[in-house]
């Protein structure tokens, strides 16, 4: 019942892809590595939580540091804890959300997700 088509709220991901060394505005590298990660991906198949709720604690164990839960009957969903999120934001914008912990079963999934506030000019 909770992944009904009425229920799904469509949101995008990115998948982490790696670090690549970071260059400053002359071309030169800086020493230091950068995030990177795909293009953003629309899914449209996951429920979101309003709030979190006992049962989201039980079912991630002892991790409380989250603030939504996505559910989906996509077994497919290629979504990880390495993922970024936009839930609440536009792809223009950085992500605001970060994938805290994912909990699989035999007829679903569970994301416990976290909101984030990421600077426009670093993007991470």
């Amino acid at each position: 019942m909770r992944t009904q088509v009425i229920n799904r709220t469509p949101f995008y991901y990115a998948l982490y892809e790696g670090n690549t060394p970071a260059v400053d505005n002359d071309g030169y590298y800086t020493g230091e590595t950068a995030v990177t990660y795909s293009e953003p991906v629309l899914f449209e198949s996951g429920c979101i939580s309003p709030a979190t709720g006992q049962s989201a604690v039980e079912q991630f164990g002892t991790l409380e540091d989250y603030d939504k839960v996505i559910v989906t009957g996509d077994m497919s969903c290629p979504i990880d804890e390495n993922s970024v999120l936009w839930i609440d934001a536009d792809t223009k914008d950085p992500y605001d959300y970060i994938v805290k912990r994912v909990a699989k079963s035999k007829n679903g999934i569970s994301i416990a997700v976290r909101k984030v506030k990421i600077s426009p000019a670093t993007g991470g």
